[in-house]
């Protein structure tokens, strides 16, 4: 049977400075079994020593009283190099003012002479060996190597140990970076983590006028607990200001939330947990960089968290319903069905009807979108065939593409499939990706565009205005379909602002040659507007709110019923 070397059967290096043979003698007869000793006459030797490049010390023994170089100028220099103070160092004396000296300039222990009693000084140096271990080990862990703050279970172990001596008003603080996901997917990992690099060491400079401890709690979030400030809005615009010079990039935001610990009695990780709903509470806002917790955010966050923990559930049990608005051709004699947008709905066995305007935008927060949008273009591919087989028509159904599918390697693989799974052509599903998108990673975007379109996609932009549009951005933008944002046509009416905006964009889609769709039509006198402009499809509660699949199917029947009648 092998016997195998373990760390425990490592012999550490001890180096034993003395001027006196004797004493190195005698010191290495009472190590050397459980060490490998190393000796030095003098001061000057041992640094030429401990400064090798295999130097591999883990613990000095060192008289104080040698010629050329003393201890004293040896325990200063390895004090002041980063790797060499590391090493603990027993002093060797008899003299006891200079062991309180050397104590005072960082020896972790001394040794009297004579040595008369070997268990104890090998137990010593076992001791002290073992301490410098341990404080090793915790030193490697309780710093983020990114940011140079605390780790998160370093900053909340600390936390319960100072908040009991705490005797002033206190608040936890929670710093986001909007987008931050952009830096690591176009510069790279490494540019990401240089930001964090940058932004640690901007709180840190902060810290000791906040008195106060930091934390990076994860990758783009960083922790702040301190004492309490009037207002935090001068201090995080100043970092943002930093940060924006510093990557010379506009794109990234910080954004703060705040809870005010009244007493230090509760869990310290419960008022982080509230200072975070109120930082995510302002998340794509741009008119303040922070917000102070109230109860009514916590509410908003529970429900939240309740909402993330029932998406498997949404999904299996079919809770989430898709249903379809129509959308009608106009230019013609009479409006005609030409396709129809698929709209994501949520009937919880618990909570009821559930806003998509509520967990839309908190899926996209975290990703979970993806999955509630495969389920969309799933069940949209299944209804097209399904209409096709029962009334020989097909009704193209535009389904979205958030940003979050735009970074998914496998997106063009899955959508192809789904063709081949149900027989539809590229041209029948339809893909919406949203203006905002574009504007937050454009080329990625563009180039995944181009190889959908190559492929026989058809691109709607949606909401278009509503963003950051641009004349530039739709010169690079490959789209086929421009769709208006409900709020112009909703205001068109009442705003001549508004009526010359929803005029120009149709003027640009005309410009464009790609057909432009109106969305939130509602009243008889926006149509007949509409068509006046030269708007070529509108959809909207006018001709009819979103369906479920069954009762769009009554509206195919009106249509097919219609064209049979106007054709006789």
């Amino acid at each position: 049977m092998k016997n195998y070397m373990t760390i425990s059967d490592i012999k550490r290096r001890v180096l034993i400075v003395d001027d006196e043979p004797i004493n190195r003698e005698l010191l290495g007869a009472m190590l050397s079994q459980t060490f490998e000793i190393a000796t030095a006459s003098n001061g000057q030797e041992a640094m030429m020593m401990l400064t090798q490049p295999d130097a591999d010390y883990s613990l000095i023994l060192l008289d104080l009283l040698m010629p050329v170089m003393d201890g004293f100028e040896v325990i200063e220099r390895c004090q002041s190099d980063e790797a060499l103070k590391r090493i603990p160092i027993i002093v060797l004396t008899s003299e006891k003012s200079a062991e309180v000296r050397s104590i005072r300039m960082g020896a972790a222990d001394f040794i009297t002479k004579p040595y008369d009693m070997p268990e104890i000084i090998l137990a010593r140096c076992e001791r002290i060996i073992e301490l410098s271990e341990d404080k090793s080990i915790i030193r490697s862990t309780e710093r983020d190597k990114v940011s140079g703050l605390y780790t998160r279970s370093y900053f909340f172990v600390y936390l319960r140990q100072i908040i009991h001596r705490i005797d002033h008003p206190t608040d936890a603080l929670v710093l986001n970076i909007d987008r931050f996901h952009l830096i690591n997917d176009l510069f790279g990992r490494d540019e990401g983590d240089r930001v964090l690099s940058y932004i640690g060491e901007l709180i840190s400079e902060r810290l000791s006028g906040l008195r106060g401890i930091a934390c990076r709690s994860e990758s783009d979030t960083f922790f702040i607990f301190c004492e309490r400030q009037e207002e935090y809005e001068s201090l995080i615009e100043e970092i943002q200001t930093k940060l924006s010079a510093f990557t010379k990039s506009r794109s990234l935001r910080l954004r703060a939330g705040v809870y005010s610990c009244e007493d230090h009695t509760g869990d310290p990780e419960s008022w982080f947990s509230r200072a975070k709903a109120a930082c995510d509470n302002i998340r794509g806002q741009y008119g303040s960089f922070t917000t102070r917790y109230n109860n009514e955010l916590y509410k908003r966050a529970v429900f939240h968290e309740r909402l993330i923990g029932d998406i498997d559930d949404a999904i299996n049990n079919r809770n989430f319903v898709v249903y379809y608005q129509p959308k009608y051709k106009i230019l013609g004699k009479y409006p005609v069905l030409t396709s129809a947008e698929a709209l994501i709905r949520w009937i919880h066995p618990d909570l009821g009807f559930i806003n998509p305007g509520e967990f839309i935008p908190l899926f996209e927060q975290n990703g979970l979108i993806r999955r509630v949008d495969h389920f969309v273009w799933r069940s949209a591919a299944q209804q097209i065939k399904r209409w096709r087989e029962q009334y020989n028509v097909t009704i193209p159904i535009s389904v979205n593409v958030s940003r979050v599918d735009i970074f998914d390697p496998e997106l063009e693989k899955k959508l192809c499939d789904l063709l081949d799974e149900f027989s539809l052509s590229h041209d029948e599903l339809m893909l919406e990706i949203t203006e905002s998108a574009y504007a937050d990673s454009s080329e990625r975007l563009i180039e995944v565009v181009n190889s959908l379109r190559s492929k026989g996609f058809l691109i709607e932009m949606d909401d278009f205005g509503a963003g950051y549009s641009s004349l530039n951005m739709l010169t690079e933008i490959p789209i086929d379909v421009l769709k208006i944002d409900r709020q112009f046509i909703r205001r068109m009416l009442l705003d001549d602002k508004n009526l010359r905006l929803v005029k120009l964009v149709r003027d640009i889609a005309g410009f464009l040659r790609v057909p432009v769709v109106a969305e939130g039509v509602e009243e008889k006198e926006q149509l007949k507007l509409l068509k006046r402009m030269g708007c070529d499809i509108v959809q909207g509660y006018y001709f009819s709110p979103p369906l479920p699949a069954e009762r769009f199917g009554e509206l195919i029947e009106q249509d097919l019923q219609r064209k049979e009648e106007t054709s006789c």
